[in-house]
């Protein structure tokens, strides 16, 4: 029995310092290219591969195609996060009952928002020309694709936190980031925005959930008045 507790022990060791690894690592990279993006964008150069990036969109498009993109971006647009991220909320207070969980969603979700409006009105970047639909404000970053990677950064949280099943587990989170890329896709596809501008969206928003996530678990720690912590069940067997 003892030898089983300590096989436990190392492997759990293991598993957190695995997830430290990719965590910082997701931290640097984040800052690495938020700085690089922004940095050309406060020079006014133009990258390669903005020009690039509306040259192969274009050459995908079509009409059935162009439906798929408008439906996908949608699902980064505030009438779909709002009402989402006011269920989720209301799921951790009265479902699950794990008030720090329903705490990290407005945190995640209205700071990065409000990081978004910011760096717009900082970098102060014009939204590119013909656009395939209405667009307004600035441009970098994308908000969508900032909000994107907040959002659905916070749910890969919550999914590989608690979904048990290994196999369930690495399933949602290949599509959470896949759904993540294609939003950001759908902003260059429809001209709203650079490639630049989703790529420090990306940079951002993921950089916000690493260190708004990491703050709330240590204001969780270090005031030790979590209530009512979550049990661990895999709702998906």
């Amino acid at each position: 029995m003892l030898k089983q507790f300590y096989n436990r022990l190392v492997a759990a060791m293991a598993l957190f310092t695995i997830e430290l690894l990719i965590v910082w690592a997701i931290f640097l990279v984040c800052v690495v290219v938020f700085l690089y993006l922004s940095s050309e964008v406060l020079a006014g150069g133009e990258l390669g591969i903005d020009q690039a990036a509306f040259s192969f969109a274009k050459d995908i498009s079509s009409p059935a195609f162009s439906s798929f993109i408008e439906f996908i971006t949608f699902f980064a647009s505030r009438h779909f996060l709002t009402p989402a991220a006011l269920a989720l909320v209301g799921y951790f207070l009265f479902i699950r009952k794990h008030r720090w969980y329903s705490l990290k969603v407005p945190v995640v979700a209205l700071g990065s928002i409000t990081l978004n409006v910011v760096l717009k009105y900082f970098f102060d970047r014009p939204r590119p020309l013909m656009p395939l639909v209405d667009a307004s404000g600035l441009s970098f970053p994308s908000g969508h694709s900032m909000v994107a990677a907040s959002f659905y950064g916070l749910l890969i949280y919550l999914v590989w936190h608690n979904v048990r099943n290994v196999a369930w587990r690495n399933v949602l989170v290949a599509f959470l980031v896949v759904f993540v890329l294609f939003i950001g896709f759908s902003r260059i596809y429809l001209r709203v925005h650079y490639a630049t501008d989703v790529m420090a969206g990306f940079a951002a928003g993921f950089l916000w959930v690493v260190i708004g996530i990491g703050t709330l678990r240590r204001i969780e720690r270090f005031s030790k008045k979590e209530i009512d912590p979550v049990v661990e069940e895999d709702p998906l067997g």
